[in-house]
C-alpha cells in the first residue's frame, strides 16, 4: 500500500514500484542496488517515491491510435 507523505512525494512499496512502470519486482530491486532510481529505506523495506518513478517512464506521445478517427 503507497504510503501518502504529500502527493508529491507518496512512497512505493517494490511491488507497487513495478507495476507502475510495468516492469518485474526484481528489475526494481536491480535498479535500485545499481543506483539507477534513488530508494528510501524503511528496515529491510525499501520505498521509492513517485515523483522519480515519473523520470523513469516513457513520455506520452500522444493518443491512442483508436482515437485519431
Amino acid at each position: 500500500m503507497a504510503i501518502p507523505v504529500d502527493q508529491d512525494n507518496e512512497l512505493l512499496t517494490v511491488e507497487e514500484a513495478a507495476k507502475y512502470l510495468g516492469v518485474h519486482p526484481s528489475t526494481i530491486h536491480s535498479w535500485a542496488s545499481q543506483k539507477k532510481v534513488p530508494s528510501v529505506g524503511e528496515g529491510r523495506r525499501l520505498l521509492f517515491h513517485r515523483k522519480d518513478l515519473d523520470r523513469m517512464r516513457p513520455p506520452r506521445l500522444g493518443p491512442p491510435p483508436f482515437l485519431l478517427l
